[in-house]
This record gives C-alpha cells, structure tokens and sequence, in this order.
C-alpha cells in the first residue's frame, strides 16, 4: 500500500498527458447496448470513488459519460485523494458509501476484502474478464476464491528512458541484457555524461529497481513467495539481486552523482536530468508515466528526443514486467449493486479502455483494446510490451505489502533501500534489515 505523497506523485504524473479527442462510441462488448442503448438504466445514480484527479480525472470522466449515453443512468465521481482506505472507511460508516471503487494497490483492495467491503463481481463480469485479460489480473483481483476487482488501469513499470542523443554520441545502443546496460553505462561515463539518474529521495522508485532485477534474476515463483513474506528477505536470492543492485548504486561513473546525490534526487528531477536542457545523465528507469513529465513539463517529443526500452533480462532469466493497477470493486453498503455491476462490466470492455486511450496517459490490461487506439506510437509499445507479457505481469511488490513495510517515507523498504543505495557495501547486512521490518508490518 502506497504511502500518500507517492500516490498523489504518481497520479499527478500518469495524469499529466495531453487530452485528446474523445472516441466516438462503436460496438460494444458485455451487454451494454451499442449506440444509443435501450437506456435500462434510465433514471438510477452511480456514485463512482476513486484517486483520481485533474485530467485522469477528466479522462476517466469521459469513459462515465459514455457507459451514461448507452444506458441513462446518471454516474457521479468524486476522488478520495489519496488515503482511500480512511475515506471509504469512513464514507461506508457514515450511510453514504458510494457504489464503486477504483482501488490504487493489491494490497488495498485485499483490505477491503477482508473487512467484508466488497461484493463479489458478477459471473458475466468474470466471463467478460476471462475474454479479456490474462489470468493473472483476474488472479490479483481476486481474494480467498472471490473475484473482487476488475483491472481497468496498469502502468508498465519495466521501462527504462534513455536520450537517443547521448547513446549516438556514445556508440551504444538499447540494451539486451542487465550486463550490457552496465557495459553501456560505462561508455556512456567514457563519453562525458554519466548512465543514470536515480530518483533516491522517495524510496518508492528503488523498490521498483529491486523488483525488477529480483524478478528476473529469482523467477517468477520466487518473486511471488517473497510479495507474500513466504520466504524471508534474508534468503540467498534477495541477497544475490541486492548485490547485482549494489554494482550500479555504487559505481560512481554509472549514477549522476553517485548515490549521495541520488539521495537528493526526486522523480520529476530525475527524468529533468536526462530530457532538460542541460543533460546530466543519459538514462532513467521507471515506468510509463515517465512520458507525461517529458512532454507536458520538459515540452520534448516522446519516441524522438526521448525513447525507451525493456528492462533486460539479469542473469539469462526472463525479462522482467512489473505493473501496478486500479481495480473496480462494489462496495455492499453502496444503494445500486445492480447499476454498478453493469458499470464495472462496462469498464471491463475493450471499449471503455478505448476511450481513455485515446485521449492519452493511460494504458490498459486489457488485451483486446485495439492498438490504434493509443494516443501514441510509445504509449501504444508499452501497452503492447504489458498485455504481450500474459501472465508473467507481477504486481509491484511494495503495493503488495502492508503500508508499514512497503508504503512509508522514511520508514521499512523504502528507508532500508535509501540507506543502501548510501552505502551498498554490505547486502547481506541490508536483507537481515530488511527481513526485520518484514516480520513486524507482516505480523510473523
């Protein structure tokens, strides 16, 4: 579960992209009728919750009015900022729950789950989901057998950002290979700039480095038993993935002033540092959402002054598809279950998606949106570079756990990886840190 000010971070900078033009209702998928519609829904309200605000809000709006034009029901959101859980909480305690939640984190969602909030989706909508999605997103929606959220929003969080015209001046090219990239970076020093701009001072972006490199270099299974505390942090592959970590953290030539001044470094700094006008590294990594910064706050072209490729592969494994995500669930105490369950049926289309898509900074779990749909032809690669990863998609590992560990500046992951990325000396010291803090915010 994110801590606040990294949600609020990551909406402002997943929302920040351009609007477009609406698109225009075609065939739809799931009953909801084409066209006009038969307006069954003529005269009920939906309240609809969720994070969002500014233009993802806008954006998201535009995806209600259509489901509204197709039925007659009258759709309402409000965003809770960013502490869902408290707001909703206190919304269902007060009489005035709304029908439907976009949920920001897997772990939230299990939350909510688990305090007996949600009902469970419809049959028609787990079949709609099933056409749809991979399993795994069904799989991540899901609690104790019961599926209760339906994946509407993803980012690709395996992306790495580089400027095409510091890897020509340097002769290197996107990288295949963890190794390579390091080989990669160092060139890149060789040339006059270094390879990477870290963004150290929230430590939300060095948890997605972890995952990352403990993805593809321990495996998916491993992975997954690590997100659940089934395994401790002190085991030999977390060892092994903090040590491959700690090469790059700790080599001067490879990380814009090496990791003090990573420390220092926050993330609309970091893309600022490789995109601004006075470059200071040749690469960043994070997700989709990096596009945003460098068109509407850098005002430089994505997929000409600024391009990305895959995380590679560490190690010969696999390479590595990190996503985060929000999920539509129903909440009981919400007044129109019903209506609410044709919404989220709605939104599990490829219609709805489509909408969104087009107006830019977005990008959907769900396979069968077209990929003309996209704003962009980068957009377009990385939602094809997600839904092409089928299940091998895991959820980040930080939005898995519980806030004490994976969420709060300052404090459990977040504090152990700054503190690591200040010295990477000693791996095994940092796993036995980390693994401590585990056992207290998992309770075992």
């Amino acid at each position: 579960m994110r801590h606040t000010a990294v949600r609020h971070t990551r909406t402002a900078i997943s929302g920040a992209a351009v609007l477009g033009l609406a698109l225009t209702a075609t065939a739809c998928g799931g009953g909801v009728s084409a066209g006009g519609g038969k307006q069954e829904l003529n005269g009920q309200t939906i309240t609809v919750a969720g994070v969002w605000t500014g233009v993802e809000q806008q954006n998201f709006k535009k995806v209600l009015d259509a489901f509204s034009e197709k039925t007659g029901a009258k759709v309402t959101f409000a965003s809770t900022g960013d502490n869902v859980s408290t707001v909703v909480g206190s919304q269902i305690e007060g009489g005035n729950a709304p029908d439907v939640v976009m949920v920001p984190q897997v772990g939230v969602l299990q939350q909510f789950a688990k305090k007996g909030w949600l009902a469970p989706l419809s049959a028609e909508i787990g079949a709609e989901a099933k056409k749809n999605f991979a399993q795994v997103w069904k799989d991540y929606g899901t609690v104790d057998k019961t599926y209760y959220g339906l994946y509407f929003k993803a980012s690709h969080k395996s992306t790495v950002w580089y400027s095409p015209e510091a890897f020509a001046q340097a002769g290197v090219k996107p990288a295949k290979s963890y190794q390579e990239m390091l080989k990669s970076g160092r060139a890149l020093s060789d040339s006059g700039v270094p390879a990477f701009s870290v963004a150290g001072e929230a430590g939300w972006p060095l948890t997605d480095w972890f995952e990352n490199i403990y993805l593809s270099q321990a495996g998916q299974e491993n992975y997954d038993k690590l997100a659940a505390h089934k395994i401790p942090w002190t085991h030999p592959t977390v060892v092994k993935a903090l040590t491959t970590l700690g090469k790059l953290f700790g080599d001067k030539n490879l990380v814009a002033g090496g990791g003090s001044g990573a420390l220092r470094t926050d993330f609309p700094e970091s893309v600022q540092q490789v995109f601004g006008p006075e470059p200071a590294a040749a690469m960043v990594y994070e997700g989709d959402f990096v596009s945003a910064l460098v068109t509407d706050e850098l005002h430089k072209e994505v997929g000409k002054d600024a391009k990305f490729f895959p995380f590679p592969a560490v190690d010969g494994g696999k390479a590595p598809v990190v996503s985060g995500g929000d999920a539509a669930v129903v909440l009981k105490a919400g007044k129109n279950k019903k209506a609410a369950m044709d919404l989220v049926k709605y939104l599990a289309t490829p219609e709805a998606s489509a909408i969104w898509a087009k107006a830019g900074g977005y990008i959907s779990p769900n396979k069968k949106v077209p990929a003309g749909s996209y704003h962009d032809e980068v957009t377009r690669k990385a939602a094809q570079s997600l839904t092409d990863a089928g299940n091998s998609v895991r959820f980040d590992m930080s939005d898995q756990a519980p806030a004490a560990f994976g969420g709060t500046q300052g404090a459990g992951e977040w504090k152990l990886l700054q503190d690591f990325l200040r010295d990477p000396s000693d791996a095994a010291a940092t796993a036995h840190k980390l693994e401590a803090a585990a056992a207290k915010a998992y309770g075992n």
